[in-house]
């Protein structure tokens, strides 16, 4: 066969993942002569071979890429033919327009982790030990190619041993980044809560265990931020660390050495395993086990447990096996009360020092703060709470190549969406927009996005809601650098999510269930209880839960008591003294709230389904003031009785979903004594069929049996899985979330799509 140059380029995750090296070892395996390079799009190679030899090492890259990278595309041209010495690595080319996708964090290797724990390795005990397959990549990365001194490794010199290692394209760390030993990479130390230092290396180790063993609480940096950590069985210690923290019941995430010290809290599927185990390593919310030895304080009124595995090597040895040693830590977010998570050392030591008995800190530094990623498990797949660590920066793969758009997202568990070509890039999770120090890192994310995938927004997608922080610099953004700006509805974006994330056209047509807790709608009420038709483009209302005030805005929202009295009051229902809601006020709230209600004071009309669920959690004595978001909910869904089959009655009154015989019948059951584990299961099944009959009706009339189910609501697993199966049990073809969240983490990348094809149909 005749000899010829090609030229070929790789676009996807393929930089940071050891794909050089694995060229150049395939390039060897074919005697083949040329050259392999990063760019600032992907990688480039150039050799000249045969066709037959050429196919069969596309095949190879398509097949046997190393396992953290991701191809998008592999294109091959023919150029002038070329004679090469040798097949060589040569210098990264970078190009100012040019992007490529980033690796994000991954947990470390089972090649590392063996290394870790062999006392004949050099790098035996060393907490920074990583390789092309594991390791910083999101956190530590400056800019694009990624090349160290483009990292916060550049001011770490590389040993002689590490240069030989970094330099070997035969070798393991062969351009891995971070790599380092103990004699010239970061190092770990222990210091109190004044700064003072008290031990180094090991020896911090050793001190930091005792102290956890001890009751003490520790600051602990990390990969992305740093980690608040005590002993999950030390009641004391997890109280002390709630007052300090000023975080009185919402979970806290938690982590044990490895999968059998894990399953003696929780019951674990081999799914869960899977997902635990994976290189992104995110907390798993898992049913837990009674009776287990753990302080019930770390998860108070939860069905599930939330744990991870060590996914650093510094994690690994805080959590190393030993008796009289924790073998489960708290391990939550190193920040105040709803700010980012701190990744800086000085101010960690400011904000957290009142908090905490000691610090256990190293000098690697971290460029980009990242949360540790949330995830279920739903119908035996992995369904996420919030992506961040090990997922983000990853893109949504698109089917077709869409402008450059920002789409700003939403005030509550925030994210931002940028797109670019197929790809649409999601921010990790920001949080709640409610202070100056999450705003200010929003900004500071947003164009670090830029930046980083070379984007200049075409366009600016925002929240309907005129008070959103995110809305506000949508409008300043567009104001002052002469965008177009789409106003997208908040349901509308959710529906957008998740038709394109299961890979549906732009205009396609879908019914939408959009249960969450608030969106602002066209007619400025409060949505939350709709059914919608439409795609990306346009859709409409069909349905939705009768409008009930909202009294006191907030206060409502905080006091569930509050929600279950307006809504009786919306239906006409009375306000029985014994009802657990009415004992819960005082004679003054009562007088106070029925006053509101009657005279429409800030009592603003919502339709929320989120607010629905407070109702029934305080009407049955389950909830009647909250701490977080959800509470409510979560704690209805965590009693409700597994085998309970019974069900309410409700109706539909033209577009309105009337719940009033189902509020009747559950002040009966009240009434009767029924338990609330039965009164919960009743309502939940009779939403699972409430929602089986809203589709029956939206086909009957639009012909449409394809449904999305998006919002904060879904993301109650039980709720959820009864009417997945109820609704395939009968023709639907159920569309859920698998790459973004349910709640309001999706509603950036809605806002992206909605407002990339609106502004692509009004460019024509």
């Amino acid at each position: 066969m005749s000899l010829q140059t090609y030229h070929i380029h790789i676009n996807g995750i393929v930089q940071g993942v050891g794909f050089r090296p694995f060229i150049y070892n395939l390039a060897l395996a074919h005697h083949l002569k040329g050259w392999v390079r990063n760019s600032a799009n992907g990688v480039d190679i150039e050799i000249t071979t045969d066709q037959n030899t050429l196919e069969k090492v596309v095949n190879q890259i398509q097949n046997a890429a190393p396992p953290l990278a991701q191809i998008d595309s592999i294109t091959t041209e023919k150029i002038n033919h070329q004679s090469f010495d040798a097949f060589n690595i040569v210098e990264s080319k970078n190009k100012a327009s040019d992007f490529i996708p980033i690796s994000p964090d991954v947990a470390i290797c089972s090649q590392c982790q063996q290394e870790l724990f062999d006392p004949q390795d050099r790098r035996f005990r060393y907490p920074f030990i990583n390789c092309t397959n594991c390791g910083p990549r999101f956190s530590i990365i400056k800019d694009i190619p990624y090349d160290r001194p483009l990292t916060t490794m550049a001011g770490f010199e590389m040993c002689p041993d590490c240069r030989l290692e970094y330099e070997d394209p035969t070798d393991r760390r062969f351009h891995a980044q971070p790599v380092a030993c103990p004699v010239c990479g970061p190092q770990v130390w222990l210091e109190d809560s004044a700064g003072q230092n008290l031990a180094e290396k090991e020896e911090a180790f050793r001190k930091a265990r005792q102290m956890l063993a001890d009751g003490k609480i520790l600051a602990i940096k990390g990969l992305g931020g740093f980690h608040l950590a005590c002993d999950a069985a030390n009641a004391e210690a997890v109280d002390t660390l709630r007052q300090r923290k000023n975080r009185p019941a919402k979970p806290f995430a938690l982590m044990a050495y490895d999968l059998d010290s894990i399953a003696n809290f929780v019951q674990m599927t081999a799914a869960a395993e899977k997902l635990l185990t994976s290189p992104q390593a995110p907390i798993v919310l898992m049913p837990k086990k009674s009776n287990i030895l753990l302080a019930d304080s770390v998860a108070p009124s939860q069905a599930n447990l939330g744990f991870m595995l060590p996914y650093t090597p510094l994690h690994l040895l805080l959590l190393e096996p030993e008796p009289g040693y924790p073998s489960a830590l708290v391990m939550t977010s190193g920040n105040l009360s709803e700010e980012p998570v701190l990744h800086e050392d000085q101010a960690a030591r400011e904000k957290l020092a009142p908090i905490v008995d000691g610090f256990l800190m190293h000098d690697r530094p971290i460029h980009r703060r990242i949360d540790d990623s949330v995830y279920a498990i739903v119908m035996d797949e992995p369904y996420p709470v919030r992506r961040a660590r090990g997922y983000a920066p990853n893109p949504i793969r698109l089917t077709e190549a869409l402008p450059q758009i920002l789409a700003v997202g939403p005030q509550m568990k925030n994210t931002f969406c940028l797109t670019r070509d197929k790809y649409a890039f999601i921010s990790h999770h920001i949080g709640e927009m409610d202070n100056w120090e999450t705003f200010s890192d929003y900004k500071k994310a947003v164009r670090d996005y830029e930046d980083l995938f070379r984007i200049h927004p075409q366009a600016v997608g925002y929240d309907l809601h005129p008070d959103y922080v995110s809305t506000a610099y949508a409008l300043e953004r567009a104001s002052a650098e002469g965008l177009p700006r789409y106003a997208i509805q908040h349901h509308h974006a959710h529906l957008a999510a998740v038709m394109i994330e299961n890979g549906l056209s732009s205009a396609q047509n879908v019914a939408g269930l959009i249960f969450d807790g608030t969106g602002y709608g066209p007619d400025g009420t409060i949505w939350g209880g709709e059914v919608l038709i439409g795609n990306c483009y346009q859709v409409s209302r069909f349905a939705h839960l009768k409008a009930v005030p909202l009294p006191g805005g907030d206060a409502a929202i905080r006091k569930p008591s509050r929600m279950a009295l307006s809504t009786l009051w919306a239906y006409d229902l009375p306000w029985e003294d014994d009802l657990a809601p009415v004992q819960a006020l005082t004679e003054t709230e009562l007088l106070v709230l029925k006053n509101q209600l009657e005279k429409g004071i800030n009592a603003p009309l919502t339709s929320s389904m989120g607010r629905l669920f407070d109702s029934i959690a305080a009407l049955i004595g389950v909830r009647q003031s909250i701490s977080y978001e959800a509470q409510a909910a979560i704690e209805l869904e965590a009693l409700a009785d597994k085998n309970e089959l019974g069900y309410y009655a409700w109706q539909m009154d033209s577009d309105r979903i009337n719940i009033k015989p189902m509020l009747t019948a559950i002040l009966a059951d009240i009434k009767h004594h029924e338990t609330a584990p039965v009164i919960s299961a009743r309502f939940h099944n009779t939403l699972a069929l409430m929602s089986l009959e809203i589709a029956k009706a939206v086909n009957q009339q639009h012909q449409i049996d394809q449904i999305v189910l998006s919002g904060g609501v879904w993301q109650n697993q039980l709720l959820l899985e009864k009417t997945y199966q109820i609704m395939e049990e009968h023709g639907f073809h159920p569309l859920i979330h698998r790459q973004l969240p349910p709640n309001d983490g999706c509603v950036a990348f809605g806002q992206a799509m909605v407002t990339a094809y609106r502004y692509m149909k009004d460019k024509e």
